[in-house]
């Protein structure tokens, strides 16, 4: 049975051309259904909470262009709980804006903040992760981010440096946070991997309502202000009004940097359960059923011939014949299709034509 003051925080106003033209700026990533499997990457976050949070303690932040999107995917969840960013200003305004809201609503509130577009294969391993951490900073004032065991040196991670001479008496699988790492070289990622209490820094958060605003009245509290003096405008007519003039005013900073580099009682739980941030092609290839030639399909009807180590998504054609390809990408989406080398998809933001 879920808790009545356990909340989930989806984070689904990220834009990007990344996964074009699968993806485009109208319609970003978290709202398509990348994995072939009839749900979006939206619904599916929704779907690995069940039975952790209820519906009524989901909240979304997005953008206002994005409402009704979140509104047509989760009708399970109340409309009233997603909140617009009239502009972009990161993810700490962000999590201090819900934060607030929540804390107007339910001050026991316990919180978990997930971005919307990662992926996760192993849901009952996540589930339980996530249940022991609530319980963790439902008896503390800490703040624990999830830890992911890394499988490669990889250098488009953030990493999370953890002493593992000494866990919480409280959980033994939950440690404290050294310090955070940047997205290393491929040499340091490396002598991170050898270290072993190096982890993936994955961007899902978990702390109690009353520990996180406390922090942004220690270390933020000029962006703490913006939203802890609006408490008597959460949740009527006049909210968005108010929050379109007030949130341009905001400081432009991730929450790595405005809380989680500076807070003391930081902690990390190492974690397993096939993990991704999907942030590119070639790491959906890694997460897609393989052929015995290494390439992920991903449509109704394909066929190769002489192809190796490709990823082809080609949901909206009937069927799809490719031949002689080696490391490519083959992508089609409402009429564009994107042929492209995988090792050089970091210029498809200059293809997509998208800013």
């Amino acid at each position: 049975m879920a808790n009545n003051h356990q909340h989930l925080v989806i984070m689904a106003g990220g834009v990007g051309s990344r996964f074009w033209p699968m993806s485009t700026q109208e319609m970003p990533k978290q709202f398509i259904d990348v994995l072939g499997v009839g749900r979006s990457l939206l619904q599916l976050t929704f779907d690995r909470f069940k039975g952790i949070c209820p519906p009524e303690n989901v909240w979304i932040v997005t953008n206002q262009a994005y409402r009704d999107i979140c509104i047509k995917q989760l009708p399970e969840m109340p409309a009233a709980n997603i909140l617009c960013e009239p502009c972009r200003r990161n993810t700490a305004p962000c999590i201090a804006y819900v934060s607030w809201r929540i804390k107007t609503q339910d001050p026991k509130a316990n919180i978990v903040v997930t971005p919307s577009d990662h992926i996760v294969t192993n849901t009952e391993e996540f589930r339980r992760v996530v249940t022991q951490c609530l319980k963790f900073t439902g008896e503390t004032d800490a703040i624990v981010t999830l830890g992911m065991k890394p499988t490669r040196p990889e250098t488009g991670y953030g990493y999370i440096q953890a002493d593992l001479t000494a866990n919480s008496p409280r959980n033994k699988e939950i440690f404290r946070v050294d310090k955070f790492r940047e997205k290393p070289d491929l040499e340091t990622a490396q002598q991170y991997i050898k270290q072993k209490n190096f982890f993936w820094n994955a961007g899902i958060f978990i702390w109690s309502v009353s520990t996180i605003v406390n922090a942004f009245r220690i270390y933020k509290p000029a962006l703490n202000k913006q939203f802890e003096s609006l408490g008597s405008v959460y949740g009527t007519p006049q909210e968005q009004e108010i929050i379109n003039q007030r949130y341009p005013e905001c400081e432009s900073i991730s929450i790595d940097y405005a809380i989680m580099e500076k807070a003391e009682e930081i902690f990390v739980c190492p974690a397993d359960f096939g993990w991704s941030d999907l942030g590119t092609w070639g790491s959906l290839l890694v997460q897609t059923p393989k052929d015995m030639y290494g390439n992920g399909k991903i449509g109704p009807d394909i066929a190769t011939f002489d192809t190796n180590n490709s990823i082809i998504h080609t949901t909206g054609m009937k069927k799809v014949v490719v031949q002689g390809l080696d490391g490519y990408i083959v992508a089609e989406n409402n009429g564009t299709l994107l042929i492209c080398k995988l090792s050089e998809e970091q210029r498809i933001k200059q293809f997509s034509g998208e800013s």
